[in-house]
């Protein structure tokens, strides 16, 4: 689609129409296991980003539910991707891997695998295992969890890897041949707003196709809602608009080239205490896009290669 944003869009790329199906691997985290910590990073609750289908499955029977899920919705589609979304899904041993993931394959209409990991759980061995699956004539992308670009924020969090790893992740990925996006969480602890839009020029320089940007959600119970009560300056909240207005600060310093798979994020209301309503992501992109309009702007309005930063 062309305009001010570049959209993500499997249309767009791979010439067909595809629904995500998320499918709870049975994975872990390092954050958890007792390999990094045990108390995984401060504003995870991974609970609050599971669909109900997905609890007490297998995964074909998993995908058997994502799909009558959004049959319901009549979503045409022409097939599906299994999209490996809870906590860390490449980290296990190469035949856990291989076998959870040829599970998802098998399943009719499955055209590939979406991975969501962390960037410290990632080797060449891995990624030569998802080549292999793409050379099959399978979809393989991968979505590492980059959160920050700045050490002190990811120490601040308990993310337990710096931003170097970030980058060796992606960097390996592309020499593999794979498709790699990221995270973005807006609003972290400490984190300005120039800082956030400053950060465009470090994600400039990474071999990044798509961006997923989030609304920092301050979820009950975690370790970050306690540190938001006691030390709440520390946060920048925006409400909406303003978070519109940030998101069109960091568009216009970002590559061109990279496409903006989403924008925010949303939970059932009793994971938070402060949600922001009936404001999604189809709304707010209409509202960004027509903020960058109005600024008769776009997209890498402002990037250029030589301000980006290493």
């Amino acid at each position: 689609m062309k305009g001010p944003v570049t959209l993500y869009s499997y249309q767009a790329r791979y010439g067909m129409r595809l629904q995500r199906l998320t499918v709870d691997g049975g994975f872990t985290c390092p954050n958890r296991d007792g390999a990094l910590g045990t108390g995984g990073c401060t504003f995870c609750d991974n609970d609050a980003f599971h669909p109900g289908y997905t609890h007490g499955k297998s995964i074909s029977r998993q995908l058997e539910a994502g799909v009558a899920f959004h049959g319901k919705r009549s979503r045409k589609t022409d097939g599906y991707l299994a999209y490996f979304q809870p906590f860390s899904n490449t980290y296990a041993d190469l035949d856990t891997l291989a076998s959870r993931y040829e599970e998802a394959l098998s399943f009719p209409g499955v055209r590939g695998l979406v991975v969501g990991t962390r960037p410290d759980c990632i080797d060449t061995d891995k990624l030569q295992l998802l080549a292999d699956i793409k050379s099959r004539g399978f979809i393989v992308e991968l979505e590492y969890g980059i959160e920050s670009v700045y050490d002190q924020t990811l120490r601040r969090v308990n993310r337990g890897h710096d931003f170097a790893c970030t980058r060796k992740a992606f960097e390996m990925t592309a020499e593999a041949g794979l498709e790699a996006g990221g995270h973005l969480i807006l609003g972290l602890p400490g984190e300005t707003r120039e800082m956030m839009v400053e950060s465009a020029q470090v994600l400039n320089t990474l071999p990044v196709s798509f961006l997923k940007f989030h609304q920092l959600q301050i979820l009950k119970g975690t370790p970050m809602a306690a540190e938001y009560k006691e030390r709440p300056g520390d946060f920048l909240r925006p409400g909406p608009q303003d978070y519109i207005a940030l998101l069109a600060d960091i568009l216009e310093q970002l590559r061109p080239n990279i496409a903006i798979g989403r924008i925010v994020s949303s939970v059932p209301p009793r994971f938070t205490d402060t949600p922001w309503g009936l404001l999604r992501q189809d709304g707010l992109m209409r509202e960004l896009i027509g903020c960058l309009n109005g600024r008769n702007s776009f997209q890498g309005r402002l990037y250029s290669p030589t301000t980006a930063t290493p």
